[in-house]
């Protein structure tokens, strides 16, 4: 048997300082290994436990991370047991393989999405003219697939939100709400598909999973087994499924739980060892 281990990075299993602090204010954490460097800051962290299990259960099954970074914030991170041989970026948009994009399936992605809804230049257009205020700290394209907005939590509208969720909506696009930042990506753009396209191309025949965002919902759901965080949308929308566990852990003792839920799956479907 050969197990893919999918699983969705930020606040599923690494965590900012930031993410820390307000899960654990006031709290000991245990030891924690800095996973990701900006401009010579540590940016995102996993306690020790967490990594030596995520690093263990790597010789028996296939770690692919699933995230909505682009490629360039994704290689930011080091994982425990050093680079995986395929990832997720970009929300499906991109599959790595050994680091690189491979560029058949983003021509594919291309086409998918060209056919079904707006396209990203009139998102862009709506919220250059929609989020202008000085809650809008940053405003991104990423890699041509999609648009976010980073943004000042106190200061955000109350009805900024769902009015730009129906806005989309109506255009085939859909909006994501996370940490600070809110995303808006094309309906097609999903984790899921990608994943499906690394199974077959690895020839696995079990996947594990584990995310905590509303964009993480279609591949936990096609997941074997699959676990999430108790915070997160999915958690603040009441999302469950038969299959899917949640971790009762806070902040970034939630990501050692779920690696260690990983790595008991990972043990107990006796998976073949990886090459």
């Amino acid at each position: 048997m050969t197990t893919v281990v999918a699983t969705d990075l930020d606040r599923t299993l690494i965590y900012s300082a930031a993410a820390i602090a307000d899960a654990h204010a006031g709290q000991q954490v245990p030891p924690l290994l800095c996973v990701e460097v900006l401009d010579g800051r540590q940016q995102s962290f996993m306690t020790v436990a967490a990594a030596e299990l995520l690093a263990g259960l790597r010789s028996h099954a296939l770690l692919v991370p699933t995230t909505t970074r682009t490629i360039a914030q994704y290689h930011r991170v080091t994982l425990p047991g050093g680079p995986t041989a395929f990832a997720v970026t970009s929300n499906g948009g991109h599959i790595l393989v050994d680091g690189a994009p491979d560029q058949r399936w983003r021509r594919s992605v291309e086409t998918r999405i060209a056919g079904d809804g707006a396209p990203l230049g009139e998102i862009v257009d709506e919220l250059r003219r929609a989020a202008t205020a000085g809650w809008v700290l940053t405003r991104k394209v990423a890699d041509n697939f999609f648009c976010y907005l980073v943004v000042d939590l106190a200061e955000l509208p109350a009805d900024f939100l769902p009015t730009l969720t129906d806005w989309c909506a109506a255009r085939g696009w859909v909006v994501s709400f996370q940490g600070r930042k809110i995303y808006t990506l094309p309906s097609a753009l999903t984790k899921e598909a990608a994943l499906a396209e690394v199974m077959v191309r690895t020839g696995a025949d079990r996947l594990l999973a584990a995310g905590d965002g509303a964009l993480d919902a279609g591949f936990l759901r096609i997941a074997d087994a699959a676990i999430r965080p108790a915070h997160g949308e999915l958690a603040e929308s009441g999302w469950a499924a038969a299959h899917v566990q949640v971790a009762t852990a806070p902040g970034v003792l939630a990501g050692e739980e779920i690696s260690r839920w990983l790595a008991g799956q990972v043990g107990r479907a006796g998976s073949s060892p990886v090459s």
